[in-house]
């Protein structure tokens, strides 16, 4: 089984040209969020990284737990420090992770789409999740971690029983060994230094847009295990929130939230 140990040099050489804030690498961890977020509430810089071989702990939305097997996913957690003019904008902080999860994987010939709010899909079935957390100070952002959690070698994906919706893994939709997690964490960093830059532009909105999973199909929302909404996914709001057209040709507008979306065919 194809596998591939991480270690502090092989990362600290594939990112070296990248300008980040600090580098903690661990062998084995509970989850990079929490220690990104701790890092985070004691003064850590911004674009300072998290990223782990194996990760015992890890968690998505919904309380769903991320295990990273050693040697065969991406656990990834990314400080940001967001500038005063992106602060109206922080909700698209999830399109910015997706984005350049998207990008990374384009790079390498696949064709991927982001599944709304934060996934993103091969041939449909899940390869990376993103969960967006914050540090407050008094009634502010203080920080956000973006934690990233990415199937790469066929080790990573659960088996199907027990999951929710199908996975894959990057190895399985290359048919062939994949680059190094190094070498794919840093095409994610560097696309999301670039996307960045244009938090506070609607072409960040229009990007995601075009590259959302589903878009024109029937889908069901759902929240706390029941039916919220259905109708077609017609596209986003400049916030970063989904709009369908419900069955009377209206916009129905569903926020972020403990939300999960399925084609309903």
């Amino acid at each position: 089984m194809t596998s591939y140990k991480m270690n502090e040099t092989s990362l600290k050489k594939a990112l070296s040209k990248i300008n980040i804030g600090g580098l903690r690498y661990f062998d084995s961890i509970g989850s990079t969020n929490d220690e990104a977020l701790a890092w985070a509430a004691s003064g850590a810089k911004d674009f300072s990284i998290v990223i782990a071989d194996e990760q015992t702990r890890g968690r998505g939305r919904l309380n769903r737990t991320w295990h990273t097997p050693k040697g065969s996913a991406l656990a990834l957690s990314i400080i940001l420090r967001p500038a005063a003019s992106a602060l109206p904008h922080l909700s698209r902080t999830v399109g910015l992770a997706a984005l350049a999860i998207f990008d990374s994987l384009l790079n390498i010939g696949l064709v991927p789409k982001i599944k709304w709010p934060n996934d993103m899909l091969l041939n449909n079935k899940k390869t990376a999740g993103i969960l967006v957390e914050s540090v407050w100070s008094g009634s502010e952002v203080d920080s956000l971690v973006i934690g990233i959690g990415m199937n790469v070698y066929k080790a990573s994906t659960p088996p199907n029983d027990a999951l929710k919706f199908p996975a894959t893994s990057i190895e399985d939709e290359l048919g062939k060994e994949p680059p190094a997690r190094e070498e794919i964490g840093r095409d994610i960093l560097t696309s999301l230094m670039l996307w960045r830059e244009k938090m506070i532009s609607d072409e960040i909105i229009k990007t995601w847009e075009e590259r959302l999973a589903f878009r024109g199909w029937q889908v069901q929302i759902t929240s706390n295990g029941e039916i919220a909404n259905t109708g077609i996914l017609d596209g986003l709001e400049s916030d970063g929130s989904l709009r369908l057209q419900d069955e009377n040709g209206q916009p129905a507008i569903v926020r972020f939230g403990d939300v999960s979306l399925r084609p309903t065919a």
